[in-house]
């Protein structure tokens, strides 16, 4: 089986053997009340990355690496998210989101990454490194027995690299350029980043809930100036007493302007499209 589907294909399969096993009339548990929710999920969606690394003399142009590469290609990505609710009113959220891909081109243009340039017809590996983990504490400010909204702060870690390889000509700071056979330009950000955010969730029926969520986060501290926003909606199904089956639409964004030492230049990532997931409750 393509391995662009395994991982979507293996979740209607688990969905459909858990709807059959709960084929038995049960009254479904409520995403309001439940001490624990957890969904599990897959995504088919598009990417945009682009960033900018400049050289020591000078100011680069961004480099769309979904277009000159195709990271954005094939690949399953999955997310996690958790509620803890440790009292009706208070709550502890917890997200993990993985888009990690290597791709090798052929290049058809020229493309300058810090005081490298990788010439057209070159053969060069990219790398995006991208790992977002977040906890949060959420307080349920508005609760009916079919209703909840809930206010949100925590801290969002996004773990981001990009990495370009392969012959390029090198230019020092005295101008002078120089051909490598190979050459290997990493950049990281690891960003640590505080979020507030807003999430409602209601019930329509005796088993179907739909919510909505967004966050955000804009500041300028430390060589960094970076904005940020995660919205999301989803409706989801539960089938069974422990077990319900989702359907959502995700849209993430960061932007990174840095000025440090160890990287001067900018970065744009983002995604967006449907999330097909499985819910857990205790």
């Amino acid at each position: 089986m393509n391995r662009r589907y395994s991982f979507p294909m293996a979740l209607i399969g688990a969905m459909a053997l858990a709807g059959s096993a709960a084929a038995q009339p049960s009254r479904a548990p409520s995403l309001i009340d439940s001490p624990l929710v957890v969904n599990l999920g897959t995504f088919a969606f598009t990417t945009d990355l682009e960033a900018r690394l400049n050289g020591q003399s000078t100011s680069n142009p961004d480099v769309d690496f979904d277009k000159v590469f195709g990271l954005g290609d094939n690949a399953n990505r999955v997310r996690a998210d958790a509620l803890w609710r440790i009292t009706p009113g208070h709550h502890l959220r917890f997200l993990y989101f993985d888009n990690s891909r290597t791709k090798t081109r052929t290049l058809d243009q020229a493309i300058k990454w810090g005081d490298l340039t990788f010439q057209p017809g070159s053969n060069v590996s990219a790398t995006n490194r991208f790992k977002i983990a977040e906890v949060a504490y959420k307080y349920a400010f508005w609760r009916k027995p079919d209703t909840e909204v809930a206010g949100s702060i925590g801290v969002h870690y996004a773990d981001i690299s990009l990495k370009l390889a392969g012959a390029a000509t090198t230019t020092d700071g005295s101008g002078n350029v120089s051909q490598t056979q190979f050459a290997v330009k990493e950049i990281s950000l690891p960003a640590p980043l505080p979020v507030i955010g807003l999430r409602a969730v209601t019930r329509v029926s005796q088993s179907v809930y739909l919510d909505a969520q967004g966050q955000l986060f804009r500041a300028k501290v430390g060589g960094y100036k970076g904005s940020l926003y995660d919205l999301r909606a989803g409706a989801t199904w539960m089938f069974g007493r422990h077990l319900g089956a989702g359907l959502g639409y995700n849209r993430f964004v960061t932007r990174l302007d840095v000025d440090r030492t160890s990287f001067t230049g900018q970065l744009r990532m983002g995604y967006s499209g449907l999330q097909l997931y499985l819910t857990g409750v205790l």
